[in-house]
């Protein structure tokens, strides 16, 4: 391994040495990732069954042969996030997860703001399955398999297991990544309430939470009831209120002295100020042919600062529209209030009946981005046209072209509200002293409604952009009213520049429109905004359905092996999924002047999306223990699991897995196991009906990125433009206008997708020396193989592999539309498919360490180091396989740790996060282009953050008060990026709270 510095050199040192043993300078996780939690622990008291994440069999200990990290309540609360994304996504095995930065602003999904969903191991949320109790929940987002994690009561939880490898066999379609399983308190009794209140250190990003649970026995303890109410509040901040998100930060551009390319001059350089060239929130305006603005729309005279070719139509400086203010929100505004209740009750000595009911009210609100126009014409009729810009002279167009970025509009923001119910109700018991059961039932719903404001009404904004002067109209003698001139005429669009001539109105009649006056920021009036936008109202409802049943024990009665009783797990489980998304009517209508859009100008065209399925599975497991308390056989047994299923879509589907561990003496524990796994295709990547949809391109043939491919690459684009009569040395995608803007397609699902298939593979060791009580050291290596894998290629990806096959004759060709006349890209379609594979392999190491120094009270120690290996990803058949280990978003190390030390009714805690070096450009660019930018540019630095917290309780312990600082050294992103993997947005974070604590209610 090469280092770029000594700071680096130290780094990896440090790690290596928290693999191996915990040390004061290296703990663990930014209080927020606890190691994993021993065998021992897990168990409620000694000789209790439970049931442990990644198997359904209950033991009277939790040693499992599947490796799993626990973090837990006290974690959770000592880390001072209440977001438990943002906590999990800390921890190694987390780190790419959807947090606030994915779900706001123009990073967010649409119809998914404010949603935070977990991913596992780099394979995507909708390969990570998310329980609660090890029982599914209902999804988050329409059409998908993934859970809200938001929707999770943060104060109920009591851990958080993390489980690696394939537990299709456990519970189904979904988890060929792994399970993420949320155990909640149970027969909970007294009182909890603890409220807090944080800040950043810009001043923003405030935080609000204040949770209340009230339990208590009934009935000489066979029932015990519990309810709940949480109260989670985080503020909205925008892209432009961190330093790298303002107009004055550096952004990474193509180097204009660099063109043509000198390979010892680094391509890409950093620049400030930096905005879209030619376009104007006021108006940008184009009067000649060279088709450049020399005026704003209020008549000022133009300036295009300094244009900076082959950047994707960008400039630096001058009147143009910063790039900046086009992101929206790093956060979005949330609000989420939570309800639930949970009770229990014997109904016999040997049947306990229980039963879950959750209702959670969200609010989210988000800013996107405005409208926008490029070379949009207005008739030179126009009175609204500046005097000064008039006199210049109109007469080439017949009028003139302008460019504008329509903030004075509004921007295109999303509100929504969620309503999420679930309930579950079930019996468990004993059938006998070796067998128990367990049914239940579970009902999930989520009903969405979100509204995206300031919507374009396509017809009504070109009608009220043909303004006349109603005197010169009629009489020729201008007097000064000015009128649309459909409003005149009766029917007909007279911009012929605009296409749009001689269609008739489709969302309003003659004399309703109203006149838009365009020129200068600020300028139009609200008569005319009210009658050319509009706010969607768009629905979603999901609902599930899952009844399950199983038994569980013990051959013991029977026979015994040598290391004690065969267990088992037998059990069937029926699942239906439904999903029904309903757009607003107006998204769906397609307007007669243009096939292929809707009526709605800046908003692609949308259908209902509808589609449901179901599931009937059986499974089962097999624990065998053979050897026990033997020489070299401390313990020697292997678990067997299998699962079949029935799906109305794909059909029948077989997982299974084979899990040992041997222990050869009491200290040490070698565990494996080896996976068959399947994730059926969601009700979107099957369903989801053709409809409009937006997506940026950064075209690979153009000049900038022609080195960046495979050896087919120039030789293909070369054939592929000249093929369209365009000439191929003067081909240049970034200097046309349209650049920077998204381009719209069509996306529809796939019914004839089959199942994805994962191969994985684990092995590990458990060190617990008696010779250092309270010490525990989890190391594990996995290793996945997922093949067959659903996946729709982007449309960057899609010109991509059209290029760098090794013939033009494919599919990603026959996807995309260029114009004969530019060779830039016009159309595309975009489905999921099933693709070849992606693999990843690393490694966990986890310390735990606990101990009394004396009278100094009790120091814990936790810390986790993760380690990429691979992370190799072939996006679609016939493409080439794509090495994103080190890349931005999954490096090579990642760290995190604490040492909380108690002392009386004292408590400090420090963390520390670890995040490793990243590139910033993807590896085969940067093989494809050596100086593609400076070496110090390309690399990412390692970061370090730190946490400290402290907390002074009661003498009874029954009220705390804490206090803390996260990131208390105000890491921040790199240069150049608004958000980065592991280090975030925030900057330093200051919180505070208390809480209130009793064993019993007192009555």
């Amino acid at each position: 391994m090469n280092y770029k510095d000594a700071r680096s050199r130290r780094a990896h040192l440090l790690l290596t040495a928290g693999a191996i043993g915990l040390t004061a300078l290296m703990p663990s996780i930014a209080a927020a990732q606890d190691a994993v939690v021993s065998e021992e622990e897990l168990a409620e008291e000694p000789g209790e069954a439970i049931v442990v994440t990644g198997t359904r069999i209950q033991r009277p200990e939790a040693a499992t042969a599947t490796p799993v990290v626990a973090i837990t309540a006290e974690t959770i609360v000592q880390s001072g996030i209440n977001n438990v994304t943002e906590l999990l996504a800390q921890s190694p095995a987390l780190f790419n997860s959807e947090t606030n930065f994915d779900a706001a602003g123009s990073q967010a999904r649409t119809g998914a703001a404010g949603v935070n969903l977990l991913n596992l191991r780099n394979l995507g949320a909708n390969r990570t399955l998310t329980l609660v109790n090890g029982r599914r929940h209902v999804a988050g987002v329409s059409g998908e398999a993934g859970v809200d994690t938001n929707t999770i009561p943060v104060s109920l939880i009591e851990r958080v297991d993390i489980l690696t490898g394939g537990v299709s066999s456990v519970y189904g379609a979904d988890g060929v990544s792994g399970v993420v399983n949320f155990i909640m308190k149970r027969d909970f009794e007294g009182i909890d309430i603890r409220a807090q209140n944080g800040i950043s250190d810009f001043g923003d990003a405030d935080s609000k939470f204040v949770s209340a649970t009230v339990g208590t026995n009934f009935a000489d303890n066979r029932g015990n009831i519990a309810v709940n109410y949480e109260f989670r509040k985080d503020g909205r901040v925008g892209f432009g209120d961190r330093p790298n998100g303002r107009y004055e930060a550096d952004t990474l551009v193509r180097n204009p002295n660099d063109i043509p390319d000198d390979p010892n001059v680094p391509d890409n350089i950093f620049l400030n100020r930096i905005g879209y060239a030619d376009s104007s929130p006021g108006g940008a305006l184009v009067i000649d042919g060279s088709f450049s603005p020399v005026f704003n729309g209020d008549g000022r005279p133009y300036d295009p600062g300094t244009f900076l070719p082959q950047s994707g139509f960008l400039a630096q400086g001058g009147d143009n529209t910063p790039v900046n203010d086009y992101q929206g929100d790093l956060q979005a505004g949330t609000e989420h209030h939570s309800f639930n209740a949970l009770f229990s009750y014997e109904l016999t000595p040997s049947v306990r009946l229980f039963a879950e009911g959750k209702y959670v009210k969200s609010k989210n609100f988000t800013v996107a981005q405005p409208s926008f126009d490029f070379f949009t014409f207005i008739s030179e009729d126009n009175p609204f046209i500046p005097a000064n810009v008039r006199a210049a002279g109109l007469d080439e167009f017949g009028g003139l072209l302008f460019n504008r970025d329509n903030f004075d509009f509004g921007t295109r923001n999303e509100n929504f509200e969620r309503d999420l119910y679930r309930g579950v109700i079930g019996l468990d018991g004993d059938i006998s002293d070796n067998v128990k059961f367990e049914a239940s039932y579970v009902y999930g719903r989520n009903d969405t409604t979100y509204i995206s404001t300031a919507q374009r009404i396509e017809d009504r904004y070109f009608a009220a952009l043909d303004v006349v002067d109603v005197g010169q109209f009629r009489t020729g003698t201008p007097n000064g009213v000015f009128d649309c001139r459909v409003n005149l005429d009766g029917g007909a669009l007279a911009d012929a520049g605009n296409g749009n001539y001689g269609q008739a109105p489709q969302t309003f009649t003659p004399g309703q429109c109203v006149p838009l006056n365009i020129f200068g920021e600020g300028a139009p009036s609200q008569a005319a905004l009210d009658f050319i936008l509009t706010d969607t109202r768009n629905n979603y409802r999901i609902e599930q359905h899952v009844a399950n049943a199983y038994i569980s024990g013990d051959f013991g009665k029977f026979f015994e092996l040598p290391g004690g009783a065969v267990n088992f797990a037998f059990g069937a489980e029926y699942r239906k999924e439904k999903s029904n998304f309903q757009p607003d009517a107006i998204s769906t209508q397609v307007a007669d002047f243009d096939e292929n859009t809707g009526v709605l100008a800046d908003l692609a065209l949308l259908a209902p999306e509808v589609g449901s399925f179901d599931v009937w599975e059986a499974f089962g497991e097999i624990n065998v223990p053979l050897l026990s308390d033997r020489p070299f056989f401390d313990l020697l047994e292997f678990t067997v699991a299998g699962r079949y299923s029935d799906y109305s879509t794909v059909g029948s589907t077989e997982a299974w897995s084979v899990n040992g561990q041997w222990a050869p003496i009491r200290d040490v524990r070698f565990r494996g196991g080896y996976s068959k796994s399947v994730r059926a295709p969601n009700i979107t990547e099957l369903f989801a009906p053709r409809s409009g949809t937006f997506a940026f391109i950064d075209d690979p043939c153009g000049p900038e990125n022609i080195n960046q491919g495979t050896s087919f690459r120039a030789a293909n684009c070369r054939a592929l433009i000249e093929g369209l009569g365009v000439d191929f040395d003067t081909f240049d995608p970034a200097s046309d206008i349209n650049s920077s803007a998204s381009r719209e397609g069509v996306f529809s699902g796939n019914r004839d997708l089959t199942e994805e298939k994962a191969t994985t593979w684990t092995a590990g060791v458990i060190l617990q020396p008696r010779f250092a009580p309270g010490l525990t050291i989890t190391g594990d290596w996995y290793d996945i193989r997922l093949t067959n894998a659903v996946r729709t290629a982007s449309l960057d990806e899609t010109a991509q592999f059209c290029v760098d096959s090794a013939s033009l004759d494919n599919v990603f060709c026959d996807a995309i539309t260029r114009s004969t006349t530019t060779g830039f890209v016009t159309n595309y379609l975009l489905s999921p498919e099933n693709v070849a594979f992606i693999e990843t392999a690393g490694a966990d190491v986890t310390v735990n360490y606990g101990f009394e120094p004396g009278n100094l009270g009790r120091i814990n120690l936790r810390g986790t180091i993760g380690y990429l290996d691979k992370l190799l990803v072939l996006p679609a058949n016939g493409g080439i396989v794509d090495d994103n280990q080190g890349e931005n978003g999954a490096p090579e190390w990642v760290g995190t740790g604490d040492v909380t030390w108690t002392l009386g009714n004292f408590t400090l805690n420090y963390g520390v996060q670890y995040v490793g070096d990243q590139l910033r450009y993807e590896k085969d660019e940067i093989a494809g282009d050596p100086d593609i930018a400076a070496p110090d540019v390309i690399t990412i630095n390692d970061r370090f953050i730190h946490d400290l917290r402290a907390e002074i309780a009661t003498d009874d312990r029954t009220a705390s008060f804490y206090l803390g600082v996260n990131n208390f050294t105000n890491e921040l992103p790199a240069r150049g990026l608004a958000s980065q993997s592991g280090v975030g947005w925030l900057g330093r974070y200051f919180y505070a709270g208390i809480r209130v604590t009793t064993d019993k209610l007192g009555f």
